[in-house]
């Protein structure tokens, strides 16, 4: 999988652009269904990555690019059944995140990607 930050707010994958937020499911690509996390925004400040959405945890890493900015906030929820499943939860911002994903197998590794802040 070909997967490259062209910066705030743009993703290309397999030459395919995304200018919205995506769910990487062993190579699948999918919008990420933020509105289930919407309604926590209040007291986050931003929407933040919630168990309210599908969270792609058939893995032994997930990926989560935070955005820009690391703006994305992953909710302790999250991060529990991460660790209670055994997937190394590893968060970072998005620019980071797809440069490991660039060329990657993609057996063992999922991911969500905020796009912009």
């Amino acid at each position: 999988m070909n997967v490259h930050y062209l910066g705030f707010g743009k993703i290309e994958i397999d030459g395919v652009r995304y200018t919205e937020d995506v769910v990487i499911d062993h190579g699948t690509v999918i919008a990420r269904e933020k509105d289930a996390s919407r309604s926590l925004k209040a007291s986050y400040g931003h929407t933040p990555l919630s168990e309210r959405e599908p969270i792609p945890w058939n893995c032994s890493t997930l990926i989560v690019g935070t955005g820009a900015h690391e703006r994305l906030p992953i909710t302790p929820a999250v991060e529990a059944k991460a660790h209670a499943l055994g997937v190394s939860l590893q968060a970072m911002p998005t620019a980071r995140a797809c440069e490991l994903l660039n060329g990657a197998d993609l057996t063992s590794i999922n991911a969500v990607l905020h796009l912009t802040c």
